[in-house]
């Protein structure tokens, strides 16, 4: 497992739901933005259908709970816009409408590395198998990095075209690069918590289960806390 020691100028972070990002790479984004990296994160789902212990609420209350929470949370780790697409959970689809908006995203924002889900993870292992939301961002986000974002002739009345040199795929069964989190892992676990309405078992378990993953990642290496990415480069 090679160890990913490059700090991006700028970064674009595209996740489906609010929490999905703090969970996925938060570590490595708090890290990135420490060493003065610029970070656009976009949410692309309200989040409205996943709130524990919050059945009493409406579906407005809980939109604008975890818009507060995603609020929060992304200021902690250093990002610097939070953009929000607003697509209902379990109802976003990698279409064409989704990926002009995410072409855009990447035309104005102009990231040397992209962080999104892999979509080729559906199982992991015989634990559980992943949801929907996250393989259609995954799959959508590669699409509109290439060749939507980075020919012309996608989009013509778009923003000016713009090739992401390489992509970091999180939540993959296939990782080949690790980024040391030994610096923002607290900013991470404390992100995560501010998704308080995500957080079922206490924050007390939830930073020994987030410490204890970017310990598992890091095994092996010379790191005591990682996360692991599968790394592609651009499209071609």
């Amino acid at each position: 497992m090679r160890v990913f020691k490059d700090v991006p100028l700028r970064v674009l972070a595209i996740y489906a739901h609010p929490d999905d990002a703090e969970i996925s790479c938060g570590g490595t984004i708090a890290t990135w933005a420490k060493a003065n990296s610029i970070i656009r994160l976009v949410v692309c789902t309200l989040g409205d259908k996943g709130a524990h212990n919050r059945s009493l609420l409406s579906t407005s209350e809980k939109i604008k709970l975890r818009a507060e929470e995603a609020d929060r949370s992304a200021h902690h780790m250093g990002v610097k816009e939070l953009v929000a697409l607003g697509y209902p959970d379990g109802e976003v689809s990698n279409d064409l409408e989704l990926r002009k908006k995410l072409a855009a995203q990447i035309r104005d924002h102009r990231p040397d590395v992209l962080l999104c889900p892999d979509p080729t993870t559906v199982f992991f292992g015989s634990g559980f198998f992943n949801h929907r939301d996250h393989r259609e961002i995954g799959m959508a986000c590669l699409d509109a990095a290439f060749p939507a974002a980075r020919l012309d002739g996608y989009f013509p009345d778009s923003l000016p075209a713009h090739a992401v040199q390489m992509a970091l795929l999180s939540a993959t069964n296939t990782p080949d690069v690790i980024v040391d989190i030994a610096s923002g892992l607290s900013e991470k676990i404390e992100a995560v918590a501010m998704h308080s309405s995500q957080v079922e078992y206490g924050e007390l378990w939830l930073g020994q289960a987030l410490s204890n993953r970017a310990e598992e990642a890091a095994r092996g290496s010379k790191l005591r806390y990682a996360e692991s990415f599968r790394m592609v480069q651009g499209g071609g």
